[in-house]
């Protein structure tokens, strides 16, 4: 299943956010071997730069030969300018490539609308953050908890 919808754009932009963290992290890690429970926000533009924009966070991040990031638990959080949440995207474990901009894993993926009226997932995936593409392989299922009222009499 390829996503490629605003929403979904919405939700990459939060592994946009990982990458750029994921050479942060890896540097960091570089003198400690690795690191656990590390979080990093990212902040909107100008007016609402106190507002957090995206959170990403893992219980564990290990740098790997070949400039791969292993990360587990991996949890990215998506906000509105209002604060509301917009998204969750969970992984038991990823690895990411910063010199290629691409997270993958065989394993499952979740992703949450912040009002947990629905959500996908599915096992096995790929993100490329240069074409902002999001590829859930196998298992994929959507879930709509409450689905909009639709209009009657049409």
């Amino acid at each position: 299943m390829k996503l490629r919808l605003n929403s979904a754009r919405r939700i990459l932009s939060v592994f946009m956010a990982a990458g750029l963290l994921a050479g942060a992290v890896r540097a960091q890690q570089n003198l400690a071997g690795r690191a656990n429970n590390f979080s990093s926000v990212e902040y909107f533009e100008p007016p609402h730069q106190r507002q957090m924009k995206s959170r990403l966070s893992g219980a564990e991040a290990q740098p790997q030969a070949g400039g791969l990031l292993a990360i587990k638990d991996l949890k990215l959080e998506m906000f509105n300018t209002n604060g509301a949440p917009e998204m969750v995207v969970k992984a038991p474990h990823c690895v990411y490539d910063t010199k290629r901009g691409e997270a993958n894993s065989p394993g499952h993926l979740r992703l949450e609308t912040g009002d947990g009226d629905s959500h996908i997932e599915g096992d096995g995936f790929l993100w490329r953050q240069s074409s902002s593409l999001l590829t859930i392989s196998n298992n994929v299922r959507t879930v709509v908890e409450n689905p909009p009222e639709t209009k009657t009499g049409l």
